[in-house]
């Protein structure tokens, strides 16, 4: 249901947008097609800019745990303890 609110409803308009310019080339047919297709366009930007800023609050959470695990064990989660320690 949530992949149909973010990315269907924008689909949907975008559809009846060349539904609209393929049953009325001319006249209403163009106005309703830039219209829709307007109006979806903006629905799945919306969304998908909405995601890409939710998926910097997952980044920066990732980054606390790695800054304590940093603090707790004196390396980064990804550093090899083994080969810090030779240098």
């Amino acid at each position: 249901m949530t992949l149909f609110v973010r990315y269907g409803i924008g689909l949907i308009m975008v559809v009846a947008g060349f539904v609209l310019l393929a049953l009325n080339p001319g006249g209403f047919g163009v106005e309703g097609f830039s219209m829709s297709v307007g109006g979806g366009l903006s629905v799945l930007m919306l969304n998908w800019m909405f995601r890409l800023g939710v998926s910097g609050d997952d980044e920066r959470e990732r980054e606390e745990q790695a800054r304590r695990y940093l603090e707790k064990h004196g390396h980064w989660p990804d550093e090899d303890p083994a080969r810090r320690r030779g240098r």
